[in-house]
């Protein structure tokens, strides 16, 4: 049986295309700089792209369906070889499906130059080609455990669809249901699958560490019933985002969250801000959930917007840039260990997500914040473009195979 090594031995062409998070990453990181530096522009008005949607329906869908897609791709390409033991996609099959996700970026940006329809068919077709490879690959492999991960992805591919129906249908998309439901759907990824890695990865770096705390066992009784309100908390959300049903189970499964959060141990990962920084992604996401139930009950506190912030730029981009690049570094043969460029994409992120909060509580001041926001954000992911760069574009000197 081939090997995966056998298989990137037998590959002579472009190192980037050798393995999955290798193109995915590498263009999300782009994507997210580049998307970033024309939406600063545009809120000002100072910029127009001829595009079908909205300016803010823009900058949210290229933030969640374009960047957020080919991080997804990228971690799934690469995970699922792992979980079902079979070949990883690499050469010009990868580069094929890479080119169909950048596709769907020029689609949109010119959507408004294209007969009605195209821009939407040429979008979705990278989510749906993907989840067929994805389930494939799960299918074959027996790998039934993971199924929930296929449905999660086809869900996330169903908010798109709903996204540029919304748009066509003249609704606000940025506020629509396909915009509530693909965000749902990438937080319940990070729930599940942050719920096994974090622990694991905590458990690891702290056992070398000596004696003490050790992480909860991952899926316990506890962590299934947060879960599930979790679950039950996005469904009312992404049905009825005002209702004050839906602010109570956002306030338990954000308590829930908080909670799960703290039995992982994360207060002794505080000298290793590779393992720290998936424990502050994570913790993004209840303080989501409590700040958009904060709103249900007592509107105008964060603003909506602000709070919705906190999933999107807090839970959804610091956690995936933490997975980026344990992930890159990892697979590359590197220390698991964060340098001084990575702790400053970590900052950066950071900074990114205070702002943004900082343009809800003071929204006298809500331009320079959203400018120092969307700098932030910029240099966070042209950062990893530029330290990370070297890793995914060639193989290391001492693990060329």
């Amino acid at each position: 049986m081939t090997t995966t090594a056998e298989q990137m031995r037998a590959w002579t062409g472009p190192t980037i295309l050798t393995y999955g998070f290798r193109p995915f990453f590498f263009g999300a990181a782009l994507w997210a700089a580049l998307a970033m530096a024309l939406w600063v522009p545009m809120l000002s008005g100072h910029l127009t792209l001829p595009s079908s949607f909205d300016p803010v329906s823009w900058h949210v869908h290229e933030f969640l369906y374009g960047y957020l897609g080919a991080v997804i791709a990228g971690f799934l390409l690469t995970a699922v070889p792992n979980w079902t033991g079979r070949l990883p996609i690499v050469g010009w099959r990868l580069g094929l499906l890479a080119l169909l996700w950048l596709a769907g970026r020029a689609a949109i940006a010119v959507s408004a130059l294209l007969p009605a329809g195209v821009a939407a068919a040429v979008d979705l077709a990278f989510p749906v080609v993907l989840a067929f490879v994805i389930g494939r690959e799960i299918v074959v492999g027996r790998n039934w455990r993971n199924l929930i991960v296929l449905a999660m992805l086809a869900v996330f591919a169903l908010g798109n669809a709903l996204f540029h129906w919304d748009s066509a249908q003249g609704e606000y998309a940025a506020q629509g249901y396909g915009l509530r439901l693909g965000l749902a759907a990438g937080l319940m990824m990070i729930a599940v699958i942050g719920g096994r890695i974090i622990p694991s990865f905590t458990r690891n770096w702290l056992v070398r560490r000596g004696p003490g705390r050790l992480p909860a066992p991952p899926m316990q009784t506890f962590d299934k019933l947060a879960l599930l309100a979790l679950l039950g908390a996005l469904l009312l959300w992404v049905a009825g985002p005002a209702w004050l049903l839906t602010g109570g189970a956002l306030a338990l499964a954000g308590v829930l969250h908080a909670l799960r959060l703290a039995r992982w141990a994360g207060n002794r990962t505080l000298s290793e801000p590779l393992v720290l920084v998936l424990h502050a992604g994570y913790g993004f996401l209840p303080l989501g959930a409590l700040a958009l139930a904060t709103e249900s009950f007592l509107p105008g506190v964060f603003g909506t917007a602000a709070a919705q912030h906190l999933w999107m730029v807090g839970a959804i981009g610091l956690m995936t840039l933490a997975v980026m690049t344990r992930a890159t570094l990892g697979h590359t043969g590197q220390a698991l260990s964060a340098g001084a460029g990575t702790v400053a994409i970590y900052l950066f992120l950071g900074l990114a997500v205070l702002s943004r909060l900082a343009a809800g509580f003071w929204p006298g001041e809500a331009s320079l914040f959203h400018t120092l926001s969307g700098l932030a954000w910029v240099a966070a992911f042209g950062g990893f473009a530029a330290v990370y760069g070297r890793l995914l574009l060639r193989l290391p000197p001492a693990k060329r195979i």
